[in-house]
């Protein structure tokens, strides 16, 4: 029978975009596959048997050769695949536990207090349900405080062989086993020069941390590294966290795939950032009163001239409107256009955000018009069902020649009818 401390599990998708690409491509069951940032710049992402040749944000172009050395497969960062099977994942295992907390796109804390059940069961029951409805392989981490959970999780991905990916540590016996063979360094947020300064002091392991002063640890670091001492030491200071609140602001903002230098082209990226940051605005079912449209050159070239220019637009009414809002930011490049330039990046930014009936306007002001409300109501459910960009404006090109490079792109198997996986008979 458990104790009535409170019970948390991690569960954290192990090497989760290049996990995602596996899933459509299990001929690469067994090959290395690294991912690529943005404009195909650096490695985001590793699978576990490339993390020996490559390094974490290494340049694409200092790598290729090794890559190709190491048969080393690299994929173009595919957020939309990535942000569908995270959702799944996520569903299936809030579906398994009373209560959870998605901490990123692939790790979410569950609650298991009071369950009776033997708790490595659990996990194992969590692991073969994901891997089963996904093709996504997770480690399960289980203890009493989310510290030690996020401590066992590392440690059931640190030895796979032994634990099949799953650790439970709210026994003490195994909970001091691990803290005693676990690098401070690894410690959820204890980073590199936090690290150095607690080495030097002699805190060289996770259980010299969980038996540091706690109180001298707070006044000489920060609260926040006090309360990662206790709860190694099993006190739980961390609650599941409540869903995040609407965000205040709201950008959208890329470097383009090439330089540009006319004002068409620019002014259909800033259309593109428009609807992307409308996209999320509504999601969370807020309007904006105020945009910021801002255009710059590569600003670290010596070679290019450098030019950078924004302009703040008060919208008519507060707004979640795509048509309206693109309006305002198209125009609004005209005014910080500047010819002779070769422009890198354009940013969109909502300010001014407020849930709909907050803005205080006097009675006879502009409201947004309920016909409005329904357009943008089936405009995302088409794009939500047949993917992003099914239906756009006209202003935003399918396939724009300023895009991100992506060289590396692998299909959009869950969001684009034209891009379902096929499956072909011998």
């Amino acid at each position: 029978m458990h104790t009535s401390k409170q019970i948390f599990a991690l569960v954290d998708c192990n090497s989760f975009y290049a996990s995602c690409e596996r899933v459509f491509r299990p001929d690469l069951a067994k090959t290395p596959i690294v991912v690529l940032s943005n404009n195909d710049g650096c490695v985001i992402a590793r699978s576990y048997d490339a993390k020996p040749f490559v390094k974490m944000g290494a340049p694409y172009f200092q790598i290729k050769d090794t890559l190709r050395r190491e048969g080393i497969v690299a994929f173009s960062s595919n957020y939309a695949l990535y942000g569908q099977i995270s959702e799944r994942v996520m569903t299936i295992i809030e579906g398994m536990v009373s209560s959870s907390e998605v901490y990123s796109i692939d790790e979410i804390f569950c609650d298991l207090s009071g369950r009776m059940e033997d708790l490595t069961v659990i996990g194992r029951s969590i692991r073969d349900r994901v891997l089963r409805c996904t093709g996504i392989p997770v480690g399960v981490g289980i203890a009493h405080t989310k510290t030690l959970a996020k401590l066992a999780n590392h440690t059931a991905k640190r030895l796979q062989a032994q634990t099949g990916g799953v650790v439970d540590i709210c026994d003490p016996h195994k909970r001091d086993w691990v803290l005693r063979n676990t690098a401070v360094g690894e410690v959820w947020g204890v980073g590199r020069k936090l690290n150095a300064h607690l080495q030097a002091m002699g805190i060289q392991s996770a259980m010299d941390l969980a038996k540091a002063d706690k109180v001298m640890i707070g006044r000489k670091f920060s609260v926040v590294l006090e309360r990662t001492a206790r709860e190694l030491a099993g006190v739980s200071c961390m609650e599941l966290d409540e869903p995040n609140p609407p965000k205040q602001e709201i950008c959208c903002s890329r470097m383009f795939g090439k330089r540009m230098s006319e004002i068409g082209s620019i002014k259909e990226a800033v259309a593109t950032y428009t609807a992307r940051a409308a996209e999320k605005l509504r999601a969370q079912g807020s309007v904006c009163k105020k945009m910021r449209v801002s255009i710059r050159t590569g600003m670290f070239s010596p070679d290019e001239a450098k030019y950078a220019n924004g302009v703040m637009i008060v919208l008519p009414y507060a707004t979640n409107d795509t048509l309206l809002m693109t309006n305002a930011a198209t125009q609004a490049v005209d005014h910080v256009f500047r010819p002779g330039y070769r422009y890198s990046k354009a940013e969109v930014m909502l300010l001014d955000l407020r849930q709909p009936g907050e803005f205080s306007d006097d009675l006879f002001a502009l409201t947004q018009p309920e016909t409005s409300n329904r357009l943008m109501g089936v405009m995302d459910s088409i794009n939500s069902r047949w993917g992003r960009g099914t239906l756009r404006t006209a202003t935003v090109p399918a396939e724009p020649e300023w895009g991100m490079r992506r060289d590396f792109m692998s299909q959009s198997y869950t969001t684009r009818i034209d891009q379902l996986w096929t499956a072909k008979a011998n």
